[in-house]
């Protein structure tokens, strides 16, 4: 959702004193993000946002005073998985503590770094206050700024109606894991919504028409759901010199050093396929492979993608775009039938299940070359990407099975009979995508 904002502007309210909002959201980065806004003016208004800190804030002025001011003490840093986060504002109870809750992943917060609450019983809260000019904007603040980075799924708001985490998720009996709730059974209210269902979509499904508008960006759909996990590059591997990411950690560009970016997800068993479309290309890079799970920084500060092995950081097998593929430094394994440059889509099929691990490559659908693999130290591979020297700008994009490279759908989809993801080109026989779906079948 970066640089997107959507908007309502609110009608009467149900009820001033009650309200729940209940979103799911995976972050690309850190820094001051919004999750939504209520603003009727410079001293009036509300939001919920991911501070530049880390933390999560809820806070809300009423005529330039401060009704509430909640900071959490947990950090929030995972790129991989999905968080649910649940306000909700009951201003009628008599312990000022219980008039505004805050639920992450099914758990009631009760350790806060801030924690403010001023408001006092039966009054009307600023994030559920309506006027002819105050709007709720998800994704963005006033100005606009602060725009949300990351995936939003499944946003209700319930006007007039006080619910805990449970109406909106729930725990799996078999992971004991936090899950999302598809088929919700509340009460809207008056300015109540249900977007993001299943899609893009800013059409409200709550019944009550509260449709959003897109007023800046634009709103894209992902594959990756709160249900179903995709893999995207890993911006948080602990690497000599760090890309820059971007498109929900799917785009990588080179900036200017040995680069390296792994996948958020590493596997020691199954059959697995991904795309990588190599979208600028200078002199060999970049480099397309595979790596050890337990693979960061050599001590030399010289790592990449196929580069010698040591101690600590096991090599993996990279492809160069010259066609050359690398295995402890050296392109012993032989080269691709032909090179590949800018706007080729480079395919991997990973299998993990045979008894001689292999990684076959793809050109543009067509098969290239089928390696075998060592067996990986820490038992477990993850599908990785890079540049060496001092080669500026490279980019490429990956799709795990959202079916983008960047902002761009795939141009025609191929078959996938796993039916889990979204390919330019044929999934081979037996493969699926990185997914947590793909995990667990």
């Amino acid at each position: 959702m970066a640089n997107t904002r959507l908007d309502r502007t609110n009608g009467s309210p149900t009820n001033g004193q009650k309200g729940t909002f209940s979103t799911w959201v995976r972050l690309d980065k850190v820094g001051a993000q919004k999750i939504m806004i209520n603003y009727l003016n410079s001293e009036n208004y509300s939001y919920i946002r991911f501070h530049p800190s880390k933390f999560l804030q809820c806070y809300a002025t009423l005529s330039n005073s401060v009704v509430n001011n909640y900071k959490t003490k947990r950090y929030f840093v995972d790129f991989n998985g999905w968080y649910h986060i649940v306000v909700r504002i009951d201003t009628t109870q008599a312990n000022a503590t219980d008039r505004l809750r805050l639920y992450i992943n099914g758990e009631l917060q009760t350790q806060y770094d801030t924690y403010t609450y001023s408001g006092s019983q039966n009054a009307q809260h600023p994030i559920l206050i309506a006027s002819a000019t105050n709007t709720h904007r998800i994704g963005a603040d006033e100005n606009p700024a602060d725009y949300f980075n990351g995936l939003m799924s499944h946003f209700h708001f319930c006007d007039g109606y006080s619910y805990d985490a449970s109406a909106f998720g729930e725990t799996d009996a078999t992971t004991g894991e936090w899950k999302i709730k598809t088929d919700v059974s509340v009460t809207y209210g008056n300015n109540g919504y249900f977007i993001l269902k299943d899609g893009n979509s800013v059409t409200d499904q709550s019944g009550n028409s509260n449709n959003f508008t897109v007023t800046g960006g634009t709103l894209t759909k992902t594959e990756s759901s709160p249900s179903n996990v995709f893999a995207t590059f890993n911006p948080l591997l602990d690497v000599n010199a760090t890309p820059t990411f971007s498109n929900g950690n799917n785009t990588f560009v080179g900036t200017g050093s040995t680069n390296f970016a792994g996948s958020s997800i590493a596997v020691s068993s199954g059959k697995w396929y991904v795309e990588f479309k190599a979208t600028t290309v200078s002199g060999s890079y970049p480099i397309i492979g595979v790596i050890d799970a337990q693979s960061t920084k050599r001590r030399d500060g010289t790592f990449f993608v196929g580069a010698d092995i040591d101690t600590d950081n096991p090599s993996g097998f990279a492809v160069f775009s010259n066609g050359d593929i690398y295995h402890n430094n050296s392109n012993s394994y032989g080269n691709l039938t032909t090179t590949y440059t800018s706007g080729d889509v480079i395919g991997m099929a990973l299998n993990m299940d045979s008894a001689t691990k292999t990684l076959a490559f793809y050109k543009n659908g067509t098969l290239e070359t089928t390696i075998n693999l060592d067996e990986p130290p820490s038992g477990a591979y993850m599908f990785a990407s890079g540049t060496h020297s001092s080669h500026s700008g490279i980019k490429l994009e990956a799709n795990y099975g959202n079916g983008y490279f960047g902002t761009t759908a795939v141009s025609s989809a191929g078959t996938n009979a796993s039916n889990n993801g979204i390919f330019e080109y044929d999934v081979p026989t037996g493969y699926t995508a990185l997914s947590t779906r793909g995990l667990n079948t």
